[in-house]
């Protein structure tokens, strides 16, 4: 990890969450009270269909992304302008976590100037274009690999008050909980409108859920317009209650906070349980990462080498070829033991040799997508 060498490193707090579950202003929330705070964090914004965001972020995706001419140029729709937006944007990525990382670091020119200690990031409200995305992939995986991430799904706290519509973000929670692969909070937004006391006590007692289960479906028989659709009976009741039971284990890997964005409730318990996901991340998450990484590594290497065993065998093979094809005709040419095992010796040194400029070619660029393109030009400098 990029900060490992500091105390604390920064940590990349991640923002997803359904339309309208006040993502946004969640955001601006969290900003202002770290501004307040005098810890200003460094704010990216991946949403390039937002026309105005009510904070001012470091990084903005339509500073190099034109949302609207995305969508004329490839003929798309709004959703399709989304993704393929994010998917230019993740060109970038590089850059910006090299930039993350020396803005992370102490500035020698400016000593004044203090590293930075929590990213935030908003992302689109189509939830399904960043996290199910390609392109979302990679902006995780690169934030993750080189800062504790993680995620802060929010939710609509009065439009989950049924029991129907909380288990179904639940499973959503649940579902980019193992997309990702990272430590997870809830954020039950808009308590100010409802409180969320009921959803923690749903998540925390298994009864409780049944209970309200129980009463939904009651409501639902009576044809009560409150109740109306909420639960559901016969198969849909069965299917809650089981799926309540699997998710049992799911809750316990999860923090819980009640925030109001529109009055400022709840903000520091949201940041305590940052600091708590932070530290899971750098225990629990963190060696797992590492783990992958050099999995990704060995095969990657397996298959350069392979690569490079089919390359050298190819070019081993054709002097050959055009010897026969030169010799073609002539009686006189008679092969010997003492020949094969000459030309076995000299293809060894070759084959040693062309292996050492390979790595003299690669040098320390290893990681690069470019390294296949690097060894042609090099190649190419030596005939």
């Amino acid at each position: 990890m990029a900060s490992s060498d500091d105390a604390s490193p920064p940590v990349a707090i991640v923002c997803v969450g359904m339309a309208g579950s006040g993502k946004t202003t969640f955001m601006q929330r969290i900003n202002a009270h770290l501004h307040g705070k005098n810890q200003p964090p460094y704010v990216i914004n991946l949403d390039p269909a937002v026309l105005n965001v009510p904070f001012d972020p470091n990084i903005d995706i339509r500073d190099s992304v034109n949302y609207e001419e995305v969508m004329k140029q490839y003929n798309l729709g709004p959703n399709g302008g989304i993704l393929t937006s994010l998917n230019l944007f993740a060109t970038k990525v590089d850059q910006i976590v090299n930039l993350l990382e020396k803005r992370a670091k102490p500035d020698a020119e400016n000593p004044d100037r203090k590293p930075i200690d929590r990213i935030i990031v908003d992302t689109p409200g189509q939830i399904e274009a960043f996290v199910w995305s390609a392109s979302g992939t990679i902006l995780l995986e690169s934030l993750a690999s080189s800062f504790p991430t993680v995620i802060a799904y929010v939710i609509d706290t009065p439009r989950t008050a049924s029991t129907s519509t909380f288990m179904s973000n639940m499973l959503y929670a649940c579902s980019i909980l193992y997309k990702t692969k990272l430590p997870m909070i809830l954020v039950f937004n808009k308590t100010d409108v409802k409180d969320a006391s009921f959803a923690k006590e749903w998540m925390t007692d298994f009864e409780a859920f049944q209970e309200a289960l129980r009463q939904d479906e009651e409501s639902d028989a009576l044809g009560g317009v409150e109740g109306g659709g909420h639960g559901g009976s016969g198969y849909m009741g069965s299917l809650l209650n089981s799926m309540s039971l699997m998710l049992e284990e799911f809750y316990s890997h999860l923090s819980m906070v009640g925030v109001s964005s529109r009055v400022g409730t709840g903000v520091d318990e949201f940041f305590e349980a940052v600091e708590e996901k932070k530290q899971e991340f750098l225990r629990d998450y963190l060696p797992e990462l590492e783990k992958r990484r050099q999995e990704r590594e060995k095969q990657k290497k397996k298959s350069r080498d392979k690569e490079l065993d089919k390359m050298m065998s190819d070019m081993s093979v054709a002097p050959g070829q055009a010897a026969q094809q030169s010799g073609a005709g002539n009686d006189s040419d008679v092969e010997v033991a003492s020949d094969d095992d000459d030309s076995d010796e000299d293809e060894e040194a070759a084959k040693q040799g062309l292996q050492e400029r390979y790595q003299a070619a690669m040098g320390d660029n290893e990681d690069s997508i470019l390294a296949d393109a690097s060894f042609a030009k090099y190649l190419h400098k030596q005939r």
